[in-house]
């Protein structure tokens, strides 16, 4: 076989083994006949869509369901065509994948990360998954990423904001779309030092798992270096659903801001619990109290109505956003579910595009080919400005958007004002930097 057959990642090229006859196996396969892994041999293509259907971000998991059965519909040539009409690559055409029609199955990741791994490894084995998408938790991005590095398909991971995913436990088969704790504190920093200014007491509260530690260490690194000092930091179950107990302490702890590490129904319930024992009408070391929550959507917004008022954080996405490409989301989205998406929605939409899109550059499913589209693949058009998939890491940088609570809001649905969209450069940090630092990207495995 000639060397020209073999891509710079050792792997076969689309194409390499035509004409051979082979029968090609799947599914965790050592063969040395076998291409890769699920090789989807027949007139359809099955996409593993994983999302957490019960436990604390269950709303998020269910708008993520609904982005992904809409990029499904687009992909095979329904509805309006969404994002696919302003994204800058014009290879997808409606006709499904590299002419396949594309189906899904779904599992629930219960926000528990041996629960996803067992829904995901069911897709691969059971249903043939040639890709696994979803999650919106960390821990659980994490623990799939590295089932699927293993097993020899790609992950397009969904909602994970742990620096972690793209830090430490980064995978060559997987990639993050969304944005991650460093981004938010370099985002957030100049806004909070604009409105508190430099001589404040921060006090946090954290989820205790993977995502609540490196925000934590970005938000409190990001405020200590305005000025800031930090006078304590106490992690929280993610199981837990009354913070009272948590709250209580930081009544006299002399902190003037808290911040709220916490996400989905933990961000709720916790901004609920602290609104409810007067934080916001507190007057602390002659300065208003102030809280912060660092990671911010729609959905979470919704769920705290109006404790949310003037209270800032960081988003990835934001429907109101007059870009064509999120006008044209919010609009498929919309005219489909008869509400606008979230930014879990909104990312998982575009990791399905994102992939469809490697494949059909590549011209080949096999998960070498496409982590080679997407490793340092540049692209606009689909919201967040001029974005790049970032081949050392397989992070993608775009611009970050710092939001606050709406004191006036005119729906359910219009609660967040974007109060600064922060350019991709001022959040873009070097591969190397020490709070991604502990692991090795790896290489790509095709399962073969």
């Amino acid at each position: 076989m000639s060397k020209s057959a073999f891509s710079r990642r050792g792997v076969l090229k689309s194409g390499a083994l035509a004409g051979t006859g082979l029968a090609l196996p799947t599914i965790f396969t050592a063969s040395s006949a076998a291409a890769f892994t699920n090789d989807p041999t027949g007139s359809s293509v099955t996409l593993g869509f994983n999302v957490p259907q019960t436990g604390p971000y269950a709303d998020e998991g269910a708008d993520e369901l609904r982005a992904y059965q809409l990029a499904v519909e687009h992909l095979n040539g329904g509805g309006d065509g969404g994002m696919m009409n302003t994204f800058s690559s014009k290879e997808l055409q409606g006709n499904g994948i590299l002419g396949k029609k594309v189906e899904f199955v779904t599992g629930d990741t219960q926000t528990k990360s041996d629960a996803a791994r067992a829904s995901a490894k069911s897709m691969i084995e059971k249903d043939g998954a040639v890709m696994i998408t979803g999650g919106s938790s960390s821990g659980v991005a994490i623990a799939v990423q590295g089932l699927c590095q293993e097993a020899g398909v790609i992950f397009m991971a969904g909602l994970t904001h742990s620096n972690d995913t793209t830090g430490k436990d980064k995978k060559a088969n997987g990639f993050r779309h969304f944005f991650n704790g460093y981004m938010s504190g370099a985002a957030l920093a100049p806004v909070l030092k604009n409105l508190y200014g430099t001589d404040r007491n921060a006090y946090h509260l954290t989820a205790d798992y993977t995502w609540g530690w490196t925000q934590e260490e970005s938000i409190a690194a990001a405020t200590e270096a305005l000025g800031w000092n930090t006078v304590n930091k106490v992690r929280t179950p993610l199981a837990a659903t009354d913070f009272s107990s948590y709250i209580a302490p930081v009544l006299n702890s002399g902190a003037d801001v808290l911040v709220l590490n916490h996400y989905g129904g933990n961000m709720v319930n916790s901004l609920t619990n602290a609104v409810q024992f007067g934080l916001r009408e507190k007057v602390v070391n002659g300065k208003n109290f102030e809280i912060v929550v660092p990671l911010y959507s729609r959905l979470m917004a919704k769920g705290a109505g109006a404790n949310v008022k003037g209270i800032h954080g960081s988003t990835n996405w934001h429907w109101s956003l007059q870009d064509e490409g999120s006008q044209a989301f919010v609009r498929s989205f919309g005219t489909k579910y008869g509400f606008p998406p979230s930014q879990a929605a909104h990312t998982v939409y575009c990791q399905t595009l994102l992939y469809a899109d490697a494949v059909q550059r590549a011209g080949s499913f096999n998960p070498c080919a496409v982590v080679e589209a997407l490793e340092d693949y540049e692209f606009d058009g689909l919201g967040n400005g001029k974005t790049l998939y970032r081949g050392e890491d397989h992070q993608c940088f775009k611009d970050v958007l710092v939001v606050r609570g709406k004191e006036n809001p005119t729906s359910e649905f219009d609660l967040l004002e974007v109060v600064e969209v922060t350019p991709a450069a001022q959040v873009t940090y070097p591969a190397d930097h020490p709070m991604f630092a502990g692991g090795a990207l790896g290489s790509c495995n095709s399962g073969a």
